[in-house]
């Protein structure tokens, strides 16, 4: 077969590639990867296909957007997202050109340049191929009998979305690690309890499908119909799956295998195409053995598209069977059970994880509640929904009314799937977030008990672990999560235990490397702990301009109006945060105790010493944090101020002699 070529772009020391979804530039004659979040890219990419042309906001907003309803605000906190990682000040007209009231113009000069493309990621290193690939339709007698679907697409429009409240950027620490909880990864060792995976474990990715038509009405597919697959083999035991959160970084590429192996250490890797055309989707399927570049199953599937709904189970036995891994009663049963029934209202739910993987929440919500309205049975569906509730609740000012939906969401899971790991570990989550700490820790025991080298259960545990001041033990906990799968570093976890502890140069270190909104928040805290408060400022400032509807963002920029003398303006940013937090019912408690601090720092003693009360009622404890808090320190001589440390203090020691 010919090699093709691909158009890639440059601009400047910028280029562009768009099969990969990638944009480095060269420094001292090295390419250096820019990370943009998928719709920075996918502005970026619209811009430089139309150099030097006025794109009008309602243009580029039906591009980017089309089937959600957005702000403007939306469109040009992307474009400040996307100057940023160009290096590009707002003052600047280097590349992008802010036409007043209109919209934009890519004004840096273009190049087109063709080279060869890279083989498709199911063409193995070598083109070294074991079998070739099988022809294979389903027919009705293959498939098992399922309702039959409305013959109608699935849009925001059909469940009826309203204009969404704000911009969200993607994984911010919660989000993600609700999305990385839900989804699911279970890091087994061999029953002989190992510390340390063997160096045969079988570790396998699924990459997310390739279209190989893209189109925004299916390229939802190419993800979710991985992540199915990854949910569904995660209650294989003798298998390690790498999580969706970890492969989402593929969407749309065709990496070379050994890349991958290399990156997700994995020595399995599941990875395809798929063309919907009409009422049929095609999709070619390829199971590598990356220790000698072997292809153990490829297959070419044809299938309706409202029988979509059975491709999980069986890509799973194929994956068992192939890998001949052996199964007890218990997993052949798993394998088997939550399964959708209803191809209209699985459509529904393919569409709301993508919109929730996206942080698009509002459509989200919408997509998944539609689903669980046609198909009550599916748990997975009601598993998604409530991370959706949760992170809305806990991140975007959703209150008691969203952590009451969510703790429906996932009762509803654990009823329809008992064993649903993914409901499990997070709703001892929701629970540690809801003033029921103690709760969580028998339902996670329960968890680590069954599965004693689940690496985000561990993590989950250093989580609620850190809301009843166990420091030492949270610690001990995250450190575990990690030397199980130090992925987890990379994943928009927040080391915070560290910070907690005192342990400011380490907990910065511990970072993850990525720009959200939420991680630059964090890292300007650990700065400004130490007191190094022009890089704090920096910081507080990017995740503020990133997301101004972000409570954290909006506690580190009143840390910054502080820190420029300009407290009036901090504390009437607090003021409308406290004033979010009480009228919407906010329970993140942890999340208010940082308000509480930053009133503290301004000076308002009287709301921050009621928000910490609050915080503290509302299930975050940690007396050793609190003792030891520099942030605290205007309010020591308060006479409040020792009543509400006496009030964590007996909590968190009845916490300590009831588990510990």
């Amino acid at each position: 077969m010919s090699n093709q070529k691909i158009l890639l772009y440059e601009f400047g020391a910028f280029r562009l590639n768009p099969q990969e979804r990638s944009l480095s530039r060269t420094n001292d004659s090295q390419d250096v990867a820019i990370s943009l979040t998928p719709k920075a890219f996918e502005t970026l990419l619209y811009f430089v296909e139309n150099p030097q042309r006025l794109l009008t906001k309602n243009e580029l907003i039906a591009k980017l957007w089309p089937d959600s309803f957005v702000e403007e605000s939306n469109l040009a906190q992307n474009v400040s997202a996307l100057r940023r990682a160009l290096g590009e000040s707002p003052s600047e007209t280097q590349f992008i050109e802010t036409v007043p009231k209109l919209g934009y113009r890519f004004v840096a000069d273009v190049r087109e340049i063709r080279q060869e493309a890279k083989a498709p990621a199911f063409a193995v290193a070598n083109g070294v191929i074991a079998n070739s690939a099988n022809e294979f339709t389903f027919t009705e007698t293959d498939l098992n009998e399922i309702p039959a679907t409305h013959a109608r697409a699935v849009t925001p429009e059909a469940v009826g979305v309203a204009p969404p409240a704000g911009s969200r950027t993607r994984w911010y620490a919660f989000a993600a690690l609700c999305g990385v909880l839900l989804i699911g990864a279970l890091y087994f060792f061999t029953r002989g309890g190992s510390s340390l995976l063997p160096n045969r474990q079988l570790r396998l990715a699924v990459l997310p499908l390739v279209n190989q038509k893209p189109d925004p009405n299916t390229d939802y597919l190419g993800f979710t119909l991985a992540d199915a697959v990854i949910t569904k083999l995660n209650y294989v035991t003798s298998l390690v799956v790498r999580p969706s959160a970890y492969v989402e970084r593929y969407r749309q590429q065709r990496p070379d295998p050994q890349q991958v192996a290399q990156e997700l250490s994995v020595n399995r890797l599941l990875t395809g195409t798929y063309l919907k055309e009409g009422d049929q989707l095609n999709l070619n399927l390829q199971l590598i053995n990356l220790d000698n570049n072997q292809a153990l199953w490829t297959e070419s599937l044809t299938l309706p598209a409202d029988k979509l709904i059975t491709l999980q189970e069986r890509v799973s036995q194929e994956i068992v069977a192939r890998m001949a891994l052996r199964l007890s009663d218990t997993e052949r049963a798993e394998l088997k059970s939550d399964l959708p029934q209803n191809p209209l209202a699985y459509e529904f739910h393919l569409r709301g994880v993508d919109l929730y993987v996206r942080d698009e929440l509002a459509t989200a919500q919408k997509m998944l509640e539609k689903a669980v309205e046609l198909d009550p049975q599916y748990a997975t569906s009601w598993a998604y929904l409530c991370a959706t509730y949760s992170t809305l609740a806990s991140l975007y000012f959703g209150g008691e009314a969203m952590n009451r939906q969510a703790q429906h969401s996932f009762d509803r899971a654990l009823a329809l799937a008992p064993h649903h790991i993914e409901a499990k570990t997070y709703k001892s989550m929701s629970l540690t977030e809801t003033n029921r700490v103690e709760e969580a820790v028998p339902l996670l025991r329960d968890v680590l008990q069954t599965n004693p080298n689940l690496a985000q259960a561990h993590w989950q545990m250093a989580y609620l672990l850190r809301f009843a001041g166990r420091l030492k033990e949270s610690i001990a906990s995250a450190e575990r999560s990690r030397q199980i799968d130090d992925e987890i570093r990379s994943n928009n976890a927040i080391f915070a235990s560290l910070l907690y502890d005192g342990q400011y140069e380490r907990y910065l270190k511990q970072l993850p490397s990525k720009e959200t909104a939420y991680i630059l928040f964090y890292r300007g805290f650990g700065h400004y702990y130490q007191k190094d408060y022009a890089e704090a400022v920096k910081l507080f400032d990017r995740a503020y301009e990133m997301v101004p509807a972000l409570m954290q963002a909006q506690v580190g920029k009143a840390l910054s109006f502080s820190v420029s003398g300009n407290k009036e303006a901090g504390l009437a940013l607090l003021q409308q945060t406290a004033q979010q937090i009480e009228t919407r019912g906010v329970t993140d408690a942890e999340g208010v105790y940082k308000v509480a601090q930053a009133f503290a720092v301004l000076g308002d003693k009287t709301t921050a010493l009621k928000l910490w009360r609050r915080s503290v009622e509302g299930g975050f404890f940690c007396y050793p944090y609190f003792a030891n808090d520099p942030l605290l320190a205007n309010l020591r001589d308060a006479a409040e101020y020792a009543e509400v440390l006496a009030l964590a203090r007996q909590r968190h020691e009845a916490f300590g002699k009831k588990f510990f």
